[in-house]
């Protein structure tokens, strides 16, 4: 007979709690992360919203460092010339991938950009 194997209940480090998708919706609203990441900082602060706001805040300073040595070898060349053609400039946005680059957002902030260094 084969004996089964008897898990012992691991110990948790914090009680589960009910977080309620009221709480969740809020900390998304005020963080801008994802639903399981908002729902993880409330499991890990006691429902507290404030705190998991902070918690989520210092994560991603942790994943912000962890990207800083990447290379941003893609991106756009934007231009903008001033009317009467007396003032232009031209500004280089690099960003880590082609399909970033290409994207309707990412073209609006190079033009918006050059725009704002004419007006400097």
């Amino acid at each position: 007979k084969k004996e089964e194997k008897k898990e012992e209940p691991k110990a948790e480090e914090k009680p589960k709690i009910a977080i309620s998708a009221k709480d969740v919706s809020a900390l998304r609203k005020v963080s801008g992360a994802g639903m399981m990441d908002c729902k993880k900082a409330l499991m890990q602060n006691e429902g507290d919203v404030d705190k998991a706001a902070d918690w989520l805040r210092k994560k991603g300073l942790a994943s912000a460092d962890k990207k800083a040595g990447r290379i941003a070898a893609e991106g756009a060349i934007g231009s903008y010339v001033h009317p009467g053609s007396r003032l232009g400039v031209l500004i280089e946005v690099n960003c880590e991938t082609d399909f970033v680059a290409r994207g309707d957002a990412f073209k609006e902030l190079v033009a918006d950009l050059a725009m704002q260094v004419a007006a400097c």
